[in-house]
């Protein structure tokens, strides 16, 4: 099996002393893992940093087996956001949620435009209330449409209007922006409680029923912007 494609790197681990074994969500085949020969050499570890888009030549003896990539940097976005450690983290938790959340070798080209998106976010002076609805949109493509709209509540306190979410065992207040996207919000703890309550929304519909870790990117990332 051969093909050539364009894709985002989610993760590399060692192989051993000269190689890595790497992620990379693709345009046409989803997402796919394979042994980066030579991974670990100067020249191919500078470019090859979690979230830089790349293009793929990829080689298997079968489907059963491992592949090998040859590679070439197409874009870099991660190196910009070196200075910027909120960004940076945004960017390693972004691709560990993609990497977490999708399923091997099928391909998704929404996900894969979301990726492109997500870079274009966070040149926005609202990237992270952006990246929060980007977040949201992540999850409506692969069937966990937390539309809030829809089953929160209008409510008055203290002559202020505020949006609930019951259930039987408890009340819970959802940031006025997560309704009406046309806010702004100047609040940095209000944009962390609507990252909270999407993060709550992961772990308990997705994560646990799965058997799956939380993501420690996720947590950093959480805690640089505090």
């Amino acid at each position: 099996m051969n093909w050539d494609d364009t894709g985002f790197l989610l993760s590399k681990n060692r192989y051993n002393e000269n190689s890595l074994i790497s992620e990379f969500y693709t345009k046409n085949h989803g997402k796919i893992s394979g042994i980066v020969f030579g991974g670990t050499s100067k020249k191919i570890k500078n470019y090859l940093q979690i979230g830089n888009q790349l293009y793929l030549n990829y080689n298997s003896k079968s489907e059963n087996k491992i592949g090998y990539f040859k590679l070439e940097i197409q874009k870099v976005y991660s190196p910009i956001y070196f200075e910027n450690s909120q960004k940076l983290s945004c960017i390693n938790s972004a691709m560990s949620l993609i990497r977490l959340l999708t399923a091997e070798s099928q391909s998704n080209i929404k996900i894969f435009d979301l990726i492109e998106k997500f870079y274009l976010i966070l040149s926005n002076d609202e990237w992270l209330k952006d990246y929060i609805f980007w977040e949201l949109e992540l999850l409506k493509t692969i069937g966990f449409d937390l539309e809030l709209s829809n089953f929160a509540t209008k409510e008055l306190l203290d002559d202020k209007i505020i949006y609930v979410v019951k259930s039987k065992n408890e009340k819970k207040i959802i940031p006025n922006f997560l309704i009406d996207k046309k806010i702004v919000v100047n609040d940095l703890n209000i944009l962390l409680n609507g990252l909270k309550l999407v993060s709550d929304f992961i772990e308990k519909t997705i994560l646990k029923p799965n058997n799956l870790n939380y993501p420690i990117s996720r947590t950093q990332f959480i805690n640089s912007l505090r």
